[in-house]
């Protein structure tokens, strides 16, 4: 029998604060469930070298640049930790990351928080907005900070609730934790899709909990611990304030009901969410029909 491929992360790299974000996020992933990384630089696609070159002198210089750009972050991901750096051309940030990682059929495309974020905070960048907007494959955000606080995977926690989308996100989310070998989380959404939280909204929310941690357990691998949780409060950043974090968690959400069939759309509930949390998130496409 042939061995199966490790599962591999892209990461769209720059020599930033973002970027490092991203590379440290998704190397601390990838030493957790066994992953390759794949990191890209990306420059644009008239810079790619041809025939007649429109200026050799400038495209040599990105290439040192971008080369540069690989070397450091090679010297970022640790030893334990597989990897490839290479050069990449497109016509865009977002399509050049999004053609590397569906021609290595990536599982994951990791990217950092916007120069603007507030610390340990999201602001999602016309980059990670691109991707939000056009990927088949699930995305994940790195907040702001996460070069000081990555950490090996701790727990998984998938929102999920009763509109379209949350096999996906289970399925994910159950995935990912087995990978990893951290405990499950399911937080439902139920009672963030409504306006308060009185007293009947609490028990159908209590009761949509209690059945997705049953549904959860009949598809877990054996000794994933899997808990539920409905997260209280007024409102979507309330509820998601509340919630405590531990070192290394990751939330999966899924898209918008707007998404197109197996693309990612980032929705309003999990824009929202999005402001309030201090770890890594990761949208999971629309499932398919």
């Amino acid at each position: 029998m042939t061995p199966t491929a490790p599962p591999r992360i892209l990461v769209g790299y720059t020599a930033t604060p973002a970027g490092e974000d991203a590379l440290a996020a998704a190397s601390a992933l990838a030493g957790s469930i066994g992953a390759r990384l794949d990191v890209v630089v990306v420059l644009p696609m008239n810079s790619r070298p041809s025939i007649v070159p429109n200026d050799p002198g400038y495209d040599a210089l990105l290439r040192e640049t971008a080369e540069g750009w690989l070397a450091d972050a090679r010297s970022r991901i640790p030893d334990q930790v597989p990897s490839r750096e290479r050069v990449v051309y497109g016509d865009s940030l977002a399509g050049g990351i999004l053609t590397a990682a569906e021609a290595g059929r990536a599982a994951l495309i990791v990217v950092g928080a916007a120069r603007d974020g507030l610390l340990g905070r999201f602001t999602v960048g016309s980059v990670a907005g691109s991707l939000l907007h056009a990927s088949p494959i699930p995305v994940m955000l790195a907040p702001q900070g996460s070069r000081e606080t990555a950490a090996p995977l701790g727990r998984v926690t998938g929102m999920v609730g009763t509109r379209e989308g949350a096999d996906a996100v289970l399925a994910t989310s159950a995935r990912l934790s087995a990978a990893g070998r951290a405990p499950l989380r399911l937080v439902s959404l139920l009672a963030l899709d409504l306006p308060g939280v009185d007293a009947a909204k609490a028990r159908v929310s209590e009761h949509h909990a209690a059945a997705v941690l049953q549904e959860a357990r009949a598809a877990l691998p054996d000794g994933v611990e899997a808990t539920a949780f409905v997260a209280p409060g007024d409102s979507i950043s309330h509820a998601v304030a509340s919630l405590d974090w531990r070192p290394g968690e990751v939330v999966v959400v899924g898209s918008s009901r707007l998404a197109q069939q197996s693309r990612l759309f980032l929705g309003t509930t999990a824009a929202t969410m999005l402001r309030e949390l201090p770890v890594p998130m990761i949208v999971v496409p629309r499932a398919a029909q």
